[in-house]
């Protein structure tokens, strides 16, 4: 294992959360991404932190504070869980007597993040509203809490985070393009867990070390057929799907070894064995019909499948991308980037007969 191991404190990393609670750099381009995270570490320019759901955001964000040298906290806001109607008081805080209720006066997440660092994950979220009074205290470097008259000028350092594509939501309509830009100084990309297999089975080991000691077990190893299993999955939930499989398969196991039996992936069958001589009826009549369009020497069938096949599961999601990607089992940078292909983006959607361009179809 190279680099160091990110996890939350102890009185964070409660497991009835969504969040990834640990993060490692074992991968060559887990490494990558470290060494330029350290690069801006000591910097106070924002960063724009991109990755899937459970990717461990919200730890690259905590490390970065942490090497930052900035004295103050580390203030973590979910963008996605902001009641709007009291958004603004949240950031900004409130005089007393503001509004009904605000018996006293408080600080808000600006001020509690004075001299250190402000993490706002899913800024993708954000109501437009929010974002015209965020970019105004980003330009401006200071607050003025509701009710209030007097600026209060803050000293922090923001750090944001999302998992939808910010450009597809400029062009939406749904985030200001001047607060991209002011955002977006530095963008560090966190690979899904499919794309840095050699992080998969050290975040296993230390998952299964942490079980065993809150449970006060020995570790459980993890049988030839178990390593297979976690190795070839996609991990669509990424490190928070790894960790709450392995937390379900060391409960299953009740030992010192953790078959490939134990381990309950979505998309994968639990018996292979059971799974093997069965094959679904569906899937067989789509066999046949492929074997028929083969014999008619039809051109251009790749393309043409791989195109029905992604305007089909659009249509079937309502065009969200983040849904789609998620049925296909591909990321939604390869969805966005086969739409573009065979003209899907949501500004450009076809009316007539699908036709590829150019050199369409895999690879």
């Amino acid at each position: 294992m190279n680099g160091p191991v990110l996890t939350l404190a102890a009185h964070e990393n409660s497991r009835a959360d969504i969040r990834a609670k640990a993060l490692l750099f074992a991968d060559a381009r887990s490494q990558q991404l470290l060494e330029q995270a350290e690069r801006v570490a000591h910097s106070s320019v924002p960063v724009l932190i991109q990755g899937e759901t459970g990717t461990g955001k919200e730890l690259l964000a905590r490390h970065l504070h942490q090497r930052s040298g900035r004295k103050g906290p580390f203030v973590a806001v979910n963008g996605a869980a902001i009641n709007e109607n009291l958004a603004e008081s949240e950031f900004f805080g409130h005089e007393a007597g503001a509004f009904t209720g605000a018996h006293s006066r408080r600080e808000g997440w600006f001020e509690a993040a004075n001299g250190g660092t402000l993490f706002l994950d899913e800024i993708g979220d954000l109501p437009l509203n929010l974002q015209v009074k965020l970019l105004r205290v980003l330009q401006e470097r200071e607050v003025v809490r509701v009710g209030g008259r007097k600026p209060i000028p803050i000293d922090m350092r923001i750090v944001t985070a999302t998992h939808v594509d910010l450009h597809n939501a400029i062009s939406g309509g749904r985030f200001r393009e001047d607060l991209f830009y002011r955002l977006n100084i530095v963008t560090l990309a966190i690979p899904p867990l499919r794309d840095r297999p050699d992080d998969i089975l050290p975040l296993a080991q230390h998952f299964l070390r942490q079980f065993a000691q809150e449970q006060g077990r020995t570790t459980p190893s993890l049988s030839p057929e178990a390593v297979e299993r976690l190795l070839s999955h996609r991990w669509p939930g990424n490190i928070r799907e790894l960790e709450n499989v392995l937390l379900s398969a060391a409960l299953l196991a009740q030992g010192e070894r953790i078959e490939g039996g134990h381990l309950q992936l979505r998309g994968q069958p639990q018996n292979r064995r059971s799974a093997e001589p069965s094959i679904d009826p569906l899937w067989q009549n789509i066999q046949h019909q492929l074997s028929e369009l083969l014999e008619r020497g039809d051109e251009g069938l790749l393309a043409r499948w791989e195109g029905l096949l992604l305007e089909t599961t659009l249509r079937r999601h309502h065009y969200n991308q983040v849904h789609s990607a998620d049925r296909l089992g591909i990321s939604r940078h390869a969805l966005r980037t086969l739409m573009k292909r065979y003209n899907l983006l949501p500004l450009a959607r076809p009316t007539h007969t699908l036709k590829p361009t150019q050199g369409a179809g895999f690879g």
